[in-house]
């Protein structure tokens, strides 16, 4: 679900942690003797893992359209369970039953100023077997649009995001009553709809342009790997931002019998129709509208000059879907824990795709499956895990995370209790190593990928990644770089499995690929396919196998360790960087108001605006008030100097624990995330309840640190900032009480 061309550099965030020596063999959470091996059993566990078996299980998997509800997701659902339970694992295959609409009609057609019909197909390819069959395959639409029947003038809306409505307005153009296009890009495509609905406009064409994924890029498919011009990217439009799973039982599993509430009631669902297309269709739309010419940063690759509309280009959207409920299935497999069976250390990729899904995601669940084979091999050497490992293949990712989550929701008070951590992935690569997640594992995860090889330069991951940085990377991510401290770890946002386990559930969680040395223009598309993978992805397997060898350190370091590997030193950093950031953001906002409403008083903007093309003037905003922040400030401060001192109390007596605190002091770790969420969750969202990361309202899979006071800013909601800055504090004390009373082991 998750794009990985997504990720951006600059969404990384710069702070200070603690470094380690280069080519230290102590790990972090385990006795010397104990790490020693560690290693030899990380390095049995490389020697045991098979790229071939990559390849083979791959052209399996895509050998026809596995989407939610086909035969060929069924089929592949028990492929998967057979090949846990022949690795000896205990398999078990979850049913739930969730909506996921297929549409019985799609139209897109221009009835002035020239008549054309969009094609709404991907035409098969000699080059690429798997296109040439179309009789299984999902059509080209956005999952959970509104049925509608609308004409009425278009007007280009750039990407759709609150910020272009804000131009739109300047400039005097109003969307309502329109048809909307917006290009791919800069946000989850789910926000786009949801935007335009709120601005009146009453249907949504989301369109793929060639600057972002296409002929910009480099040569199109099937002569390179990237977008042609009619690949069209298939999507979920169900609002994630407010929850995630099935939209009809929020909270609770959707079992067969479950309590249901009706479409009208669930707020996932679109308000407005909206269809995806391809460059190709897009084109003869864009072409016919007039008004204004864009500005240069809404302009995309098209041969042809943008104009804002609305009109002359008149459009008519018919979408009519079924709306049935749909069995999907997880398969679950278990390898007990010898001395901590209720322990569970979970990872997860799904694998259900719109497709094909080569590289989204059955590139990701093949290196899951072969890792999971590894693993298993050790077991039958005679080696077994201290705690239990628990690994999941999702159905139902695409549509809105649906596997993961119900599966959660069944499982929550029972996670709530065992659940040490979750290790996800979903799509993956070659090139650089990507993670974000709860940045309590940062120091953990540094160590990991220390001890995975780049398999391009025989080099760490974590070295390779170091390149990187110093080459792409922003100032302040440079001079992290070249100081050797540990890399940051972005936050954790959502797009992909980890979302239910940390931001509803409160369970520790990473979420990792390798990407960035790729051509993927086919997200979504008919041509995700194995001919494109192994051409223009990860032609030889060699980074899924990279994949493997670092999830699968984290699973293993997970089972084994003698003491949990959470550190709360860097975690303390970031928070108040966070704080310090939100000041900055209300800062920057009191003066950007401040000077817009004196360009109003003083006639600026009529002075300034070309009569040919005139501005609307904005309204005086109130002036922003200096919020009190010292709540946060001083919850932050507390938590940085406890995990100062569970630190040194850790470093003097961790290793001389009895068997009783010991195990008191893992179940204090274990649950230290819990710690972070609050039952009735964020304002307005219910569903996420951690209360430090979230997916972004308006941005979708990137994360928003800190999210309620954050959102409330930007908003210009001072009064609910004011409230969530305590409330925020007071979240920040209860993780503090559990360092408390971790040290209080360690002292007593």
């Amino acid at each position: 679900m998750n794009l990985m061309t997504a990720v951006v550099i600059t969404g990384w965030v710069l702070f200070g942690s603690i470094s380690f020596a280069q080519g230290e063999d102590s790990l972090y959470g385990f006795w010397p003797e104990e790490s020693r091996k560690q290693h030899e059993l990380e390095s049995r566990f490389d020697t045991l893992l098979k790229a071939d078996h990559l390849r083979d299980w791959m052209k399996r998997m895509t050998a026809r359209p596995h989407h939610v509800g086909s035969p060929g997701q069924k089929e592949n659902a028990e492929w998967i369970a057979g090949l846990f339970q022949s690795w000896g694992y205990q398999t078990q295959v979850e049913q739930f039953e969730v909506l996921f609409p297929i549409p019985q009609i799609r139209l897109l057609e221009m009835i002035y100023p020239e008549k054309f019909s969009a094609q709404l197909s991907e035409p098969p390819l000699e080059i690429d077997v798997n296109s040439k069959e179309h009789s299984e395959q999902l059509p080209v639409y956005n999952a959970y649009s509104r049925d509608g029947d609308v004409t009425a003038e278009l007007v280009y809306v750039n990407y759709g995001l609150p910020g272009d409505y804000e131009e739109l307005k300047h400039r005097g153009i109003d969307v309502k009553g329109k048809i909307v296009i917006a290009r791919y890009g800069a946000s989850w495509r789910g926000v786009k709809p949801k935007v335009a609905a709120e601005h009146g406009a009453i249907g949504c064409i989301i369109f793929s342009d060639p600057a972002a994924d296409g002929y910009s890029q480099g040569d199109v498919y099937p002569k390179g790997g990237w977008r042609n011009g009619l690949s069209a990217q298939r999507g979920s439009v169900l609002d994630t931002t407010r929850q995630d799973g099935d939209p009809l039982t929020p909270f609770d599993p959707a079992f067969k019998n479950a309590n249901r509430i009706s479409r009208e009631e669930a707020p996932g669902i679109t308000r407005i129709p909206v269809l995806p297309l391809s460059y190709q269709d897009a084109l003869p739309l864009l072409r016919n509208l007039g008004g204004q010419v864009v500005p240069v940063s809404w302009r995309g690759g098209l041969p042809i000059p943008y104009h804002f509309g609305p009109g002359p280009a008149k459009v008519h959207l018919k979408l009519q879907f079924d709306w049935n409920l749909t069995s999907i299935y997880d398969v679950i497999a278990r390898m007990p824990g010898t001395e901590f069976p209720d322990d569970w250390v979970i990872r997860g990729n799904h694998y259900d795709a719109w497709v094909y899904g080569a590289t989204d995601p059955v590139s990701g669940i093949v290196s899951l499956l072969e890792e999971a084979r590894a693993v298993s091999e050790l077991a039958k050497s005679g080696w077994r895990p201290k705690r239990t490992l628990i690994y999941a293949a999702w159905d139902g990712e695409e549509p809105g995370l649906l596997g993961s989550t119900e599966w959660v929701e069944a499982h929550y008070e029972e996670l709530q209790q065992k659940a040490v951590a979750y290790i996800n992935s979903d799509s993956t690569g070659r090139g650089f190593f990507f993670v974000e997640g709860s940045q309590t594992l940062e120091k953990f995860l540094n160590q990991v990928i220390r001890n995975v090889s780049d398999p391009q330069k025989g080099i760490s991951v974590r070295e390779r990644l170091r390149a990187y940085l110093l080459m792409e990377g922003p100032p302040e991510l440079k001079k992290t770089a070249q100081s050797h401290q540990d890399l940051p770890l972005r936050p954790g946002g959502s797009g992909s499995d980890h979302s239910p386990f940390l931001q509803f559930a409160g369970i520790a969680s990473l979420y990792m690929f390798f990407n960035g040395e790729t051509e993927y223009g086919q997200y979504h598309s008919a041509y995700d396919s194995f001919d494109h993978y192994i051409r223009f992805m990860d032609p030889k397997f060699e980074y899924g196998i990279a994949l493997a060898k670092t999830a699968g350190r984290c699973m293993l370091r997970f089972a084994n360790a003698n003491i949990l590997p959470f550190e709360f030193e860097a975690f303390s950093k970031h928070i108040t960087s966070y704080v310090t950031e939100l000041e900055n953001l209300t800062a920057r906002m009191r003066e950007e108001t401040d000077d817009k409403n004196r360009n109003v008083q003083q006639r600026i903007y009529e002075s300034f605006s070309d009569s040919r093309k005139p501005l609307t003037v904005p309204e005086v905003l109130p002036p922003v008030p200096h919020l009190n922040f010292s709540p946060l400030k001083n919850a932050a401060e507390n938590l940085e100097r406890c995990a100062s001192e569970l630190k040194d109390h850790l470093d003097k007596t961790g290793a001389h624990l009895s068997v009783e605190k010991l195990r008191d002091l893992n179940g204090i770790l274990k649950r230290s995330e819990r710690a972070l969420t609050r039952k009735n969750g964020l304002p307005g969202r219910p569903w996420f309840r951690h209360q430090i990361y979230a997916p972004s309202v308006y941005g979708g899979y990137e994360g928003t640190a800190i999210p309620s006071v954050a959102e409330a800013i930007e908003q210009r909601n001072w009064k609910l900032a004011e409230e969530q800055i305590q409330v925020v504090a007071d979240t920040l004390e209860q993780l503090v009480d559990q360092i408390k009373k971790a040290k209080d082991i360690l002292a007593n």
